[in-house]
């Protein structure tokens, strides 16, 4: 049973199309296992429809539709196709997108301690991470500079916050300072999606940094 869901203002956001590439992905792999969420956020897509259709109309341009499609067409590619999919599988339809199927198709890199990530071709705005962390094995003690969005795919994990199962979130801030921990029982892979470098503590972590990306 999913207990962490997203925020009134991720869902908000998601549904304006104004996140991140990295957060939107993660938001829409949260929805397609959450009903809770997904109700939520179509009652928010409801609301946006109905703000639109109230607007009032405004001049254009004669090189509007023009100047749209030259946006559309530089513009990264997006996550947040709202359409639910259920996939096979341990990664949900929006990842296994950009994967190019499922954990089999994940191309892990060690990060040392039996921790492997993989990361995915998102916008340079945020950074989306599979984590596979071993059963019973710790995350560097870490704070953030920036968001940190954190989805369970498989197993769990505990930290100074709470416990975290499949389908869970954790959003964490600058107030949040954490060593997640997975659960013994099985091995525990993640999204994690960040708006800014992390902060840890220990000095090796620190020194990989820059070669990790994290």
């Amino acid at each position: 049973m999913i207990k962490h869901h997203l925020s009134d203002a991720l869902l908000m956001a998601y549904s304006a199309g104004t996140l991140p590439e990295a957060f939107s992905l993660t938001v829409a792999a949260h929805i397609s296992m959450c009903d809770e969420c997904r109700a939520r956020l179509g009652a928010f897509d409801t609301v946006g429809g109905a703000l639109m259709e109230a607007d009032t109309d405004v001049s254009l341009a004669d090189d509007s539709f023009e100047a749209t499609l030259a946006k559309i067409q530089s513009a990264p590619m997006q996550a947040a196709s709202k359409s639910v999919i259920r996939a096979k599988g341990v990664l949900p339809k929006p990842i296994q997108d950009y994967v190019g199927g499922d954990l089999e198709a994940v191309k892990w890199r060690s990060v040392g301690m039996g921790v492997k990530q993989a990361i995915l071709p998102t916008s340079k705005d945020a950074t989306a991470r599979l984590l596979f962390i071993p059963a019973g094995a710790a995350v560097p003690d870490h704070g953030h500079r920036g968001t940190e969005l954190t989805l369970v795919l498989q197993g769990a994990f505990s930290d100074e916050v709470d416990h975290f199962g499949a389908g869970d979130i954790e959003i964490a801030n600058e107030e949040v300072d954490h060593t997640p921990i997975a659960d013994i029982s099985q091995d525990c892979i993640c999204l994690a999606a960040t708006d800014a470098p992390l902060r840890f503590r220990s000095l090796i972590p620190r020194i990989a940094q820059p070669f990790l990306r994290i």
